[in-house]
């Protein structure tokens, strides 16, 4: 019999997020085209994206509209490898920017707006930034 190695966390862990769309079919192919998700699954209804221990599930939902009229009130930020190539993605799908991508002091920062409204913030952290992140 095979161990469990899966733990019960001692406190909440944020694992994922719902993300309703009128248009489930069209959102989750732009999130599997542009991110490129380490899996992308099916289960009942829902798309599932996962990008590192996070899950993406992607639903429809018929109280929700087409485009998002409040985007701001919730921004997904995706940590990149290479933000000019995911921006490159971005472009090639007709992606709209909320703000182009930046270098701000050596790292990337740039927000697109997915096809249902939701801003989507991608990140390519310079090491300098990541080294002064892991020393808190």
């Amino acid at each position: 019999m095979k161990e469990n190695t899966m733990t019960r966390p001692d406190k909440p862990a944020l694992d994922g997020m719902l993300l309703a769309s009128a248009d489930p079919e069209r959102l989750h192919a732009w999130y599997a085209e542009v991110l490129d998700p380490s899996s992308d699954t099916r289960v009942d209804q829902y798309r599932v994206l996962r990008f590192g221990p996070f899950h993406l599930l992607i639903d429809t939902r018929d109280d929700v509209a087409p485009a998002n009229p409040e985007p701001g009130r919730v921004i997904l930020n995706f940590d990149v490898p290479d933000a000019r190539a995911v921006a490159a993605r971005i472009d090639a799908t007709g992606a709209k920017w909320l703000a182009e991508l930046e270098d701000r002091d050596g790292s990337l920062f740039g927000t697109a707006i997915d096809p249902d409204g939701n801003y989507v913030q991608i990140i390519e952290l310079s090491d300098e930034h990541r080294a002064e992140m892991a020393e808190g």
